[in-house]
């Protein structure tokens, strides 16, 4: 028995330093110009929510000046079975799949297989005549014809006019996922997992838009329409195109749009009750299945470990560990604002993550505009998004630094945790 029970916790160990071997070498805070006394209070911050049982676990990795100088992992994988969080515990990281896919589309971008401006329906014909929902000045709903075509830019910086049902204030556009077959109102919201690519192609070209392609920033499917026209280009499934140019390279063992089975011990979960409401929590995706398609903007797992590599990537201007993926020409234009003077009706970008004002939008990031306005710190330039179930991860090029924090804490409490950024930067002192 006692035999038996070495070989598994060797095991674990073993797959832990595996994971973490990937990593920066770890080094000292203060030799990258943070403190450690200061850290304490991030993670006594955190412990708090944990302790208080508005939050299950989270790892937190930052590294800086191109050093890992802090990774620490709080709380529980499954706070019901009270089973401890692990360093290499695997999480649904939703929409910081889109980034993944925004870095996947410019390297296509790069080798000219597509442009920035190429109308979507040039790879998807079914988007070649869309309708944009329009209300007059009675308050009533029509639509009308697009004045222009949706382009892949528009796809990345969300200015495409698609919507997601599940926050969506147009009761046509529940109506019309719903028919589709990419929405249920009683299931799990997000979820794509079970539409073919095919259906999901005919069932969004056939929904009206929100807004006119190029006029207005809004939160919606573009990415999963950006998977679909990847897989158009390179006639390679999203996962798998992923997989042999991104994470296979960049070591990033434990992302993808399943976990497989002899590592679904390790996939961390959300709290059964919502802190918020008192409810219970939203259902969440089942990453054991194999989906029927890889959703570009919703539907990976990863390591804290994992993302850390690809924001390190991105960090150094494309390259790691002697591999360049991108230009440093391309980051520059992809952490550049692209919104411009367009709306950013019902929310800008920076309300939608975490109720700030000060940040537009790049191609697949958010953008810090400037060092004021926003109720955290931040320098101008940095670049950074979130998952609905709390995963959240910032860039900061000034301060030379990369932030990862993951977690299972899905419901409107996650952007109250996306202030954890002011706990990481009271730490800078140099």
């Amino acid at each position: 028995m006692r035999s038996r029970l070495l070989v598994f916790v060797l095991g674990l160990l073993f797959t832990a330093s595996q994971t973490l071997a990937d990593s920066p070498p770890p080094t000292k805070p203060e030799s990258v110009g943070l403190s450690s006394e200061r850290l304490l209070r991030l993670k006594s911050v955190i412990q708090a929510e944990i302790d208080a049982n508005r939050m299950p676990g989270a790892v937190v990795m930052i590294a800086r000046r191109g050093k890992l100088a802090y990774s620490e992992t709080l709380g529980f994988l499954d706070r019901d079975k009270g089973l401890p969080l692990r360093p290499d515990s695997i999480f649904r990281i939703m929409s910081m799949t889109k980034p993944l896919t925004a870095v996947m589309t410019m390297m296509l971008v790069e080798e000219g297989k597509l442009q920035l401006a190429d109308p979507v329906a040039k790879y998807l014909p079914a988007f070649a005549a869309m309708n944009v929902l329009v209300t007059d000045k009675d308050g009533n709903v029509t639509t009308e014809p697009a004045k222009k075509p949706i382009t892949i830019q528009d796809l990345l910086r969300h200015t495409a006019g698609f919507d997601y049902a599940e926050i969506s204030v147009y009761p046509q556009i529940k109506a019309a996922y719903q028919e589709a077959g990419l929405y249920d109102p009683n299931g799990t919201p997000y979820d794509l997992r079970n539409v073919t690519p095919e259906q999901e192609v005919a069932g969004l070209a056939k929904a009206p838009l929100i807004a006119q392609p190029g006029s207005n920033w809004h939160y919606g499917v573009a990415y999963d329409v950006l998977g679909r026209v990847l897989e158009t280009v390179t006639g390679k499934r999203l996962g798998a195109l992923l997989e042999e140019r991104l994470f296979r390279p960049l070591r990033m063992t434990d992302t993808g749009f399943s976990v497989p089975a002899n590592q679904w011990s390790r996939i961390a979960e959300p709290l059964p009750i919502d802190p918020m409401t008192g409810k219970a929590n939203i259902p969440v995706l089942d990453v054991k299945a194999v989906p029927a398609n890889d959703a570009g903007g919703a539907g990976a797992v990863s390591t804290a470990a994992d993302y850390m590599r690809f924001c390190l990537m991105l960090l150094n201007g494309g390259s790691l560990d002697g591999t360049r993926y991108l230009s440093p020409t391309t980051i520059r234009l992809m952490t550049s604002d692209q919104l411009g003077s367009r709306t950013t009706l019902p929310a800008a970008p920076g309300d939608f993550l975490m109720g700030a004002e000060g940040y537009g939008f790049g191609l697949g990031f958010m953008i810090r505009k400037g060092p004021g306005l926003a109720p955290v710190p931040g320098s101008e330039g940095e670049y950074l998004w979130g998952g609905a179930y709390g995963t959240f991860f910032w860039i900061d090029p000034k301060e030379q630094m990369a932030v990862v924090i993951m977690a299972q804490t899905p419901g409107a409490i996650r952007a109250s945790f996306r202030r954890f950024k002011q706990m990481v930067a009271q730490a800078i002192v140099d």
